[in-house]
């Protein structure tokens, strides 16, 4: 198992990447980093301490000795908690995952679970499940429906999208792959059932065409391509259940791209075309600010899609046994 722990085991190399936080704290990222450095020739193996390391550099503009810093750890950390794989690719130095980097999302969620809701709303101006609850109430309002009978919360996090949901639902299943953040979703008392585990296992588990509303609020950030995504949510929706999530934008001719956040941005043209295909007609696409990162507005869409039809040319047996991976927000 990885070594995720802050010491690496010895009192002097300790000390130094304590001085080393300090430095980074007052923006002195090279000095910062040279300090690991140092501490990394007492424990060479330490996965942590290569991780911090390559954060340093990166942030020092030193990405070419970042990446062989990232290559090290990679090599260390055989749980892929710390997601040198998506670090080295976001930065032209290996293949983008078109799957979900499943360990390192639920390793960085359990650990901002505590303190993840404040950050998000108070410093991140964080609105995607205000911004997809509106698209879902008013498609409700226009076809004067009343509940929705079942409602899946994909990446359901510490509940946020919950919160806006539940009156307006008669059973709310929400799942997430970090256990921490489903505790805290569960103080709430707003989930009927919840589930801490990888989402494409808990589609697979949802029996064919039992929900009429699907949500996954900031989780496709995490995912990679979109087409089995959005053929396991097809699955699991009723004809004329609604499917409501959020993508983060990118305007390139790429499909996506691994930006160096670690996050997928997905372009708009791309993710309508995988709508179709996976036989949802988009009823809202709407290009909003989903959130600030360093002072930064962060676009994306908010999207309101409807399940009209089977995915053409796979029978349902087929459907039920793919593997989908989603993370959460």
């Amino acid at each position: 198992m990885t070594n995720t722990l802050l010491s690496s085991g010895d009192l002097i190399a300790d000390r130094r990447v304590a001085y080393a936080r300090m430095l980074a704290e007052t923006g002195d990222f090279t000095a910062a980093a040279e300090l690991v450095e140092q501490a990394l020739e007492i424990v060479p193996d330490w996965a942590p301490g290569w991780d911090l390391l390559g954060r340093y550099l990166e942030r020092a503009g030193e990405i070419q000795k970042a990446i062989l810093a990232w290559r090290r750890l990679d090599a260390l950390d055989a749980d892929g908690v710390f997601g040198a794989p998506l670090k080295l690719a976001a930065h032209g130095a290996g293949l983008a995952m078109a799957e979900t980097a499943t360990a390192y999302v639920e390793a960085l969620f359990d650990q901002y679970a505590p303190g993840f809701e404040a950050a998000l709303l108070q410093k991140l101006d964080y609105k995607v499940p205000e911004m997809l609850a509106r698209l879902v109430l008013e498609e409700a309002r226009r076809r004067s429906a009343g509940q929705f009978a079942e409602a899946l919360d994909l990446g359901c996090g510490t509940g946020l999208m919950g919160e806006w949901l539940r009156r307006h639902v008669s059973h709310l299943s929400g799942v997430d792959l970090s256990a921490g953040m489903v505790a805290e979703a569960g103080r709430k008392g707003i989930y009927d059932r919840l589930t801490a585990g990888e989402m494409g296992a808990f589609l697979a588990g949802i029996a064919p065409a039992s929900a009429d509303l699907v949500t996954a609020a900031d989780v496709f950030v995490y995912s990679g391509a979109l087409e089995p995504v959005f053929a396991g949510v097809a699955r699991v929706l009723a004809p004329g259940g609604l499917f409501a999530f959020s993508i983060e934008a990118h305007d390139g001719p790429e499909a996506l791209v691994l930006r160096p956040s670690l996050r997928y941005a997905h372009n708009g043209e791309t993710a309508r075309a995988a709508l179709a295909a996976a036989g949802f007609e988009v009823i809202g696409f709407e290009r909003q600010v989903l959130r600030r990162d360093g002072g930064v507005s962060i676009e994306g869409f908010v999207v309101l899609a409807r399940r009209v039809q089977a995915v053409a040319g796979l029978p349902v047996a087929e459907r039920e046994g793919e593997a989908v991976e989603l993370v959460v927000n």
